[in-house]
């Protein structure tokens, strides 16, 4: 009898087939959650931090703005001996104002780069998308194969022991 099987765990096999069902779900959430999220990041860049550096702009410009009036008002006044507090809300809106181009231009400039640098990224999710679909997808379906012939192997009268006379 050396040519028979000698299977001692059927379970085995639909435990491994349902961890592999459950792997390929937690992953493709996995994946279409970094997908979401490369998506969410783009339209952030490109859209929602240029409008709001813009608009900084415009707020730190009209900040500026008054506070080059009230030092003027405060050079021009008989009631002010210096005007130290007045120069340093200028430098200070200056600054603001500075700090909020050049926040501008670095997401200017990140937005022109995304693409091309988180594209070649975002095609290696794709690719395992692909494999987690076909290839293990696949292989659930060859598990569920293999179950039935050993289930048809196993109930077979010739996987029966034979009789000791």
């Amino acid at each position: 009898m050396a040519d028979q099987a000698r299977i001692s765990n059927l379970d085995a096999i639909e435990a491994f087939r349902s961890a592999l069902i459950v792997f390929i779900s937690k992953t493709r959430q996995s994946l279409e959650m970094a997908q979401d999220a490369v998506k969410k990041n783009r339209a952030w860049l490109q859209t929602e931090q240029p409008a709001f550096w813009a608009a900084q702009i415009k707020q730190r410009q009209k900040k500026l703005d008054q506070a080059n009036a009230e030092l003027m008002s405060a050079r021009m006044s008989d009631f002010v001996d210096s005007p130290t507090v007045q120069q340093m809300a200028v430098r200070k809106a200056k600054t603001a104002l500075e700090e909020a181009h050049a926040k501008w231009e670095r997401t200017k400039g990140w937005a022109r780069d995304y693409d091309r640098m988180v594209d070649p990224l975002a095609r290696k999710l794709d690719s395992l998308r692909d494999y987690i679909e076909n290839d293990l997808g696949l292989a659930v379906a060859h598990l569920v194969e293999i179950q039935k012939i050993i289930d048809a192997y196993h109930e077979s009268p010739a996987a029966a022991p034979a009789p000791e006379t």
